[in-house]
C-alpha cells in the first residue's frame, strides 16, 4: 500500500503492551491507523472496563482490527514474568508474524495494593508497594525489551518505544518510588539504544505528563480549566497528543532517531535532560 494512502506501516507488526485502555489503546490505534498489524496486550481480560474505556481485551482487539482494517491479536500476560513474556511474543508472532515495533506501555503505579500508594514517598511506602511499582515499571520494561530485542537483532531491524514519565526528571515528595522507577526506564532506554545501534534498531522513550486517560480522570479531582483543548499549553494532554509522538518514533521520520527521551507536557518542564 502506498505511503500517500497514509499506511506507512503497512506490512509491519506491532506489539503494544498495556493496550486495553488509556494511552496503550491510543498507541495501538495510532499504529493500526498507519497500517500496522497489532497485538493488543493486557494483564487482565476485563482491564478495559475498569475505568469505563471498553469491555474486554478481546473486544478491544477486535474493534481495532475492524476499524482500521488490519490484523489484530489479543495477548494476555504478566510482563514481570519471563515465561509470560515468552508466551506473549510467541502468540503474537504465531498470529501476525515477527515483531517490528514494540511499544512498551509499562504499568504506572497501579500494581500497588489499593492503587496508588499513599504516601508514596521515599520513607513510608511499604516494601510490597515498592516492589510492585518497580516491577511493573522498570522490571517489566527490561525483561520485555530484552526478549523482543533478541528477535529484532536476528532480523537487523526494529523500533522500540518505552514509556517514561515527566516524574523522572524532578525530585518530589509524593510519587518518589514511581519517579525512581521511571528514571530507571529512562536510563535503560538510553543504554539499550546504544547497544542496539549496530542492528539498525532505534530505541526511544516518551515521557508524558498529565494525560486525559479514563484512569487519570477517574481517580482524582481535575481542574476543569486544564481540560480545554486549545488556547494554552497549561492543560492536560489528550491521549492522541501523546500517541502522535509514538507515531514519530515508530514511523519513517524516526528512522535515524535513537536514544532519545521526549517529554510531552506542553513545556511544563523546560530544561535540558
Amino acid at each position: 500500500m502506498a505511503a500517500h494512502d497514509g499506511k506507512v506501516l503497512a506490512g509491519k507488526v506491532a506489539l503494544v503492551t498495556g493496550a486495553g485502555r488509556g494511552l496503550g489503546r491510543a498507541f495501538a490505534e495510532k499504529l493500526a491507523a498507519l497500517g500496522a498489524d497489532v497485538a493488543i496486550h493486557g494483564m487482565r481480560e476485563n482491564g478495559p472496563a475498569e475505568y469505563g474505556e471498553g469491555t474486554t481485551l478481546t473486544e478491544v482487539a477486535a474493534e481495532i482490527g475492524q476499524q482500521y482494517a488490519v490484523r489484530s491479536q489479543r495477548v494476555l500476560g504478566d510482563l514481570t514474568k519471563g515465561n509470560d513474556i515468552a508466551r506473549v511474543i510467541a502468540e503474537t508472532e504465531s498470529a501476525l508474524g515477527p515483531i517490528d515495533i514494540l511499544v512498551h506501555n509499562a504499568g504506572g503505579d497501579i500494581a500497588a495494593a489499593g492503587g496508588k500508594p499513599d504516601p508514596n514517598d521515599a520513607v513510608h511506602i511499604k516494601e510490597a508497594d515498592v516492589r510492585a511499582v518497580l516491577e511493573r515499571n522498570l522490571l517489566s520494561t527490561i525483561l520485555t525489551c530484552q526478549a523482543v530485542a533478541k528477535g529484532m537483532m536476528e532480523r537487523k531491524r526494529g523500533r522500540i518505544v518505552t514509556l517514561g514519565s515527566v516524574a523522572a526528571f524532578k525530585g518530589r515528595t509524593q510519587g518518589a518510588i514511581y519517579a525512581v522507577s521511571k528514571a530507571g526506564v529512562t536510563h535503560y532506554t538510553r543504554c539499550l539504544a546504544d547497544q542496539l545501534r549496530p542492528y539498525d534498531i532505534a530505541v526511544n522513550c516518551i515521557a508524558p505528563g498529565d494525560t486525559r486517560t479514563g484512569r487519570f480522570l477517574g481517580t482524582r479531582a481535575v481542574d476543569p480549566d486544564r481540560l480545554v483543548a486549545t488556547g494554552t499549553l497549561d492543560r492536560i494532554a489528550t491521549v492522541d497528543e501523546v500517541a502522535r509522538v509514538v507515531e514519530f518514533f515508530a514511523g519513517p521520520m524516526g528512522a535515524f532517531v535513537s536514544g532519545q527521551v521526549l517529554r510531552i507536557d506542553g513545556g511544563g518542564q523546560a530544561w535540558p535532560g
